[in-house]
């Protein structure tokens, strides 16, 4: 497999460079675009290879929410949204626009670095410290039926086990190495899971289980 290409885009040069140096310093790594904005960031997803895109929110031209729905929408890479504490409202709307991981721009390296590699993997991330922001803005936006703790009942107990796993940022060819199960069963109980919770991607899953108390910050 080859290295992890990475597009960063922050409108600020020195957080673009500080993220560069964390990032390259990592094996399996490359950081092969940077953007000051999210239409530049367009350009350059469209028109150079790369697994993952860490995003900005607070942006000129375009931000990094409306880039973060564009790049989903179009079936681009997955995106990892950089953000600082008190963006409760945008949190949300990263969430929605398809963000499938969180980091604080304050994150350790070590973080840092865990983020992107779960995230280019196909898994999502939440630092565990945004996610009482994210919950608080998910009980206030989210219609009430899609927070009915009864749709938790819809599933199956694989399906219960496969959320738990996700919700613990597993990709899903690990969960299919846990389960014992293969990895072709495991996007069927995904997708099963996104439909019986009436939500749209993994990331909005993963707030669901912990908003239910399927998994506690830092528990199982």
């Amino acid at each position: 497999m080859g290295d992890i290409g990475i597009v960063l885009v922050d409108d600020q040069p020195l957080i673009r460079q500080g993220l560069k140096l964390i990032l390259d310093s990592e094996p399996g790594f490359e950081i092969v675009g940077e953007a000051d904005d999210g239409a530049e960031a367009l350009v350059i997803v469209d028109s150079v290879p790369c697994d993952l895109v860490v995003m900005d929110i607070r942006m000129p031209v375009l931000d990094g929410v409306a880039a973060t729905r564009s790049i989903a929408e179009s079936g681009g890479p997955p995106v990892l949204v950089l953000t600082t504490f008190g963006e409760n409202e945008i949190l949300w709307d990263a969430l929605d626009a398809g963000a499938a991981g969180f980091a604080l721009k304050s994150a350790s390296s070590d973080d840092l670095i865990g983020a992107v590699r779960s995230v280019a993997s196909g898994g999502s991330w939440l630092d565990p410290t945004l996610m009482p922001e994210v919950l608080e803005s998910y009980r206030r936006v989210v219609i009430p039926q899609k927070r009915d703790a009864g749709l938790l009942d819809d599933l199956t107990p694989r399906e219960h086990d496969v959320l738990r796993l996700m919700a613990r940022g597993r990709t899903n060819s690990e969960i299919s190495s846990d389960l014992f199960v293969g990895e072709t069963t495991v996007k069927t109980h995904v997708g099963a899971i996104f439909s019986k919770l009436g939500v749209r991607d993994r990331a909005a899953a993963i707030v669901y289980a912990f908003d239910h108390g399927v998994v506690t910050p830092g528990g199982g």
